[in-house]
């Protein structure tokens, strides 16, 4: 006999992005989707400004067990020029990703 597998209920990707938002700036942030994607089911992207010509990236993508996790896919550089040809290139072939910018005095990402 086999056992239908229980899969997690998912928030859609709008309503996230949405509360992502508002947490960022709530703590004093300026936050911005900077691309909208698939309102139910898009990937997300968040960059993070750093200063001038610095930034950082987090991608949200699923661990070996399915639980929703982020991602660094550039942990060393923080080029925001190598992270914006990124982004590009990834829109391109998922044009339902959302991207969201932060611009935060201590840089925090406000992720889960």
């Amino acid at each position: 006999m086999m056992r239908a597998s229980v899969t997690e209920p998912r928030l859609k990707t709008e309503i996230r992005v949405t509360a992502h938002m508002r947490r960022a700036q709530g703590e004093g942030a300026f936050a911005t989707v900077a691309r909208k994607g698939d309102p139910d089911a898009g990937a997300v992207a968040v960059k993070i400004y750093l200063g001038p010509g610095a930034a950082k990236l987090f991608v949200q993508s699923r661990d070996l067990e399915g639980k929703p996790i982020w991602r660094e896919p550039f942990s060393d550089d923080l080029s925001e020029q190598k992270i914006d040809a990124w982004l590009k290139k990834e829109t391109a072939i998922d044009p339902d990703l959302w991207i969201v910018e932060i611009e935060d005095r201590e840089g925090r990402a406000f992720l889960d």
